[in-house]
């Protein structure tokens, strides 16, 4: 069961106990109901979801798009080896360049330097046409660099020309899953109108529960009024809840333990999960709100609500 069919099955057996003829326990039972309505559609908008949008991507980024990810890597490499081969095959040509030059130049005088230095020079020429030698076996290595940067090319092209395809199927996909969240709210909407007709069809005159007598009528004050005067009032209770235990607490920089009151499920990854009757350790930060604590679990830590707790001796 989902959060709000667990919190419509409460409301349910609440209703039940304080008694399905009562108009108190009634109302209960249709806000029980409609909340499990709404846990149903939302479990089919979770489910709509995986199959229209989430699954398709999932294969995508897990199939498709590695694969491009992995030839357009092969494409770069192929290409910094055509870039190594044109290289030497310069530096090849200017090597032979240079043999011819130092070849075609003769010694004017005879005489021991010169000789020595004609020499050296044709030392350095043999040096040389060892470079002058690569040009051949540069020239064909070349070739097949860029015979196969060309054809690697080629398939990355085709990859890359496949996406915009694979993107207008997403786009689709996309599509849906705005469709459903629509349709999901649309139906959660109708259902709490649906609630709030049923709720004002109940009585609006309630006798109060003091000594005054029973034929005295309470103003009458119509469902949603009530229902924001209530919700008006929490705030104060739980503030005064919270300064009776917390405010000192707060005010200090030490820590205190602390019994969970209820299950809670963290809203997102900056919060803690908590577990009925467990122990936790809880302290306060500076500029924390003041409904919330961070709260420590042995390496776990996150920011819990203080009315789920009770500070310990």
């Amino acid at each position: 069961m989902n959060n709000p069919e667990l919190l419509g099955q409460y409301m349910i057996d609440a209703g039940n106990e304080f008694g399905p003829g009562t108009a108190y326990g009634n109302a209960l039972i249709k806000c029980g109901e409609t909340q499990k309505r709404i846990g149903t559609a939302d479990r089919e908008l979770i489910q709509t979801s995986a199959i229209n949008f989430l699954t398709p991507l999932r294969n995508f980024t897990d199939g498709d798009y590695k694969t491009i990810a992995k030839e357009r890597k092969l494409l770069q490499n192929k290409r910094l080896d055509l870039d190594a081969a044109k290289t030497r095959l310069k530096k090849a040509k200017v090597a032979e360049a240079r043999a011819v030059q130092l070849n075609t130049s003769q010694p004017e005088e005879n005489n021991i330097m010169v000789n020595v230095s004609y020499m050296l020079n044709l030392l350095h020429v043999k040096w040389l046409k060892i470079w002058a030698e690569e040009v051949t076996k540069s020239e064909q290595e070349v070739r097949i660099t860029q015979s196969e940067f060309d054809r690697q090319a080629e398939i990355t092209r085709l990859l890359l020309e496949g996406i915009s395809s694979t993107h207008a199927h997403h786009l689709r996909c996309l599509n849906d899953f705005v469709e459903a969240q629509m349709t999901y709210y649309a139906q959660c909407y109708q259902y709490m109108l649906d609630l709030q007709k049923q709720l004002g069809s109940f009585p609006s005159t309630f006798l109060s529960n003091n000594n005054q007598s029973s034929s005295t009528p309470v103003p009458s004050v119509s469902a949603p009024s009530v229902l924001a005067s209530a919700s008006a009032s929490l705030p104060s209770v739980s503030n005064s809840v919270v300064t009776s235990g917390f405010s000192e607490l707060k005010s200090s920089s030490g820590n205190r333990k602390a019994r969970v009151l209820y299950d809670y499920d963290a809203a997102n990854s900056s919060e803690l999960s908590l577990l009925a009757d467990e122990v936790i350790t809880v302290y306060s930060i500076p500029g924390m709100d003041s409904d919330w604590l961070m709260g420590e679990r042995g390496n776990q830590k996150g920011k819990v609500p203080i009315t789920y707790l009770e500070l310990l001796n």
